[in-house]
């Protein structure tokens, strides 16, 4: 892979900083894992495309060796994989272990209102790596949080058409979260919390009637295969837990220059799989109508139910994270959360959405750049 312009330059600089510090030091290979599949666009921006960034940003000193699918971890496996150095870096979803990670879980809980990716990965990562109680989280289970991932809105895929409250209703759907499933039980139907990997068999032998995934599932994963029927329905998008975890004492060997590296390729990788996960979803979709699926828009009273349950979504996220996940001041923690999605929101209005090198540098400068690679995640 050619990398940007910007990754040029700043691999030149990488390279200049090294020959003027001395002999270059010994090269370091490290494992990284995704339980998505290499097609899915977790992984391949995520990990396949990250690791090159970070191989030639490094020039080959940081080697990362990829694995994809869950030949090494379940998904419910990878953040213990992390903290057991199983794997030095990993993806995981918070939503599988709400006991080991609740304030992931609670901010997670608004998902449900957004649906903006480009905002949410940049929002997420800075909330990530300066609020004092997720910071505290991420410590306790000897993982450095470096970066997030957001999802597009999710939407239903459906073994038969789902168009408005009568169908929907004892249809059992996969869901992702707690608030998703407590819409999908306040509309009659019946949610169903398996990994995301247990769609398609759900699917095919009728365990499922329906599952709540991001558009390019659909061609990424071959739902259309087994969910013939598409429903536009925003579901809620997911964020909750690294992308990018990384083992504490393995990123305590890494040197401040090697760290700073680090940064530099996630703030990279994260515009380029906000920009690519919605273009696969649109493809995708189109992709699905010409192999005979159906794609319907959800009907008024559909879509009015979603409304009118991510108004009490937002009213009783601070209660939530207080008695269902035991933060002490739910309130606090739900305002800072919004306060960064708001503030990532008027950036991301002043940025070319399709321009990664752009995106790249406002996230060094808003978050990257204001850490310090010589402490930041470096536990006593």
């Amino acid at each position: 892979m050619t990398v940007s312009a910007w990754t040029r330059a700043l691999a030149a600089g990488a390279a200049l900083s090294a020959l003027a510090a001395g002999p270059a030091a010994a090269q370091t290979s490290f494992i990284a894992n995704s339980f998505y599949n290499e097609a899915h666009p977790l992984s391949q921006y995520g990990y396949v495309q990250w690791a090159e960034i970070v191989e030639e940003l490094s020039g080959g000193d940081l080697l990362p060796e990829v694995y994809t699918g869950t030949v090494l971890l379940e998904p419910r496996a990878s953040l213990q994989g992390v903290m057991d150095n199983v794997v030095q870096v990993a993806h995981h979803a918070a939503v599988y272990t709400p006991s080991e990670l609740p304030v992931a879980n609670a901010v997670q809980e608004l998902g449900f209102n957004y649906d903006d990716p480009l905002v949410a990965i940049m929002a997420v990562t800075e909330f990530s790596i300066e609020n004092a109680v997720q910071l505290q989280e991420w410590e306790d289970h000897g993982i450095v949080y470096l970066g997030a991932y957001a999802t597009p809105a999710y939407i239903i895929f459906c073994r038969e058409p789902i168009r408005n409250l009568e169908e929907i209703r004892g249809m059992r759907i996969r869901t992702a979260g707690s608030t998703v499933s407590q819409w999908v039980e306040e509309v009659g139907g019946i949610p169903v919390n398996v990994p995301s990997s247990e769609m398609y068999t759900g699917l095919e032998r009728g365990t499922l009637d329906c599952a709540s995934n991001a558009p390019s599932d659909l061609i990424a994963r071959s739902l259309y295969e087994v969910a013939e029927h598409t429903t536009l329905l925003p579901t809620g998008m997911y964020w909750a837990g690294p992308h990018w975890g990384y083992n504490a004492e393995f990123w305590a060997s890494l040197s401040p220059e090697q760290r700073h590296i680090l940064m530099e390729a996630t703030a990279l990788s994260m515009a380029r799989l906000a920009i690519n996960y919605v273009a696969e979803g649109e493809e995708a979709l189109a992709q699905a109508i010409e192999l005979g699926g159906n794609v319907y828009e959800p009907e008024a009273d559909l879509i009015a139910s979603v409304e009118a349950y991510r108004e009490r979504a937002l009213e009783m996220a601070a209660a939530t994270a207080e008695e269902t996940y035991g933060v002490e001041d739910g309130e606090a923690l739900i305002a800072d959360f919004v306060s960064y999605m708001d503030k990532w929101a008027d950036l991301i209005a002043s940025v070319d959405r399709t321009d990664e090198n752009a995106l790249a540098a406002l996230a060094m400068q808003e978050i990257y750049d204001e850490l310090d690679p010589a402490t930041y995640g470096v536990y006593e």
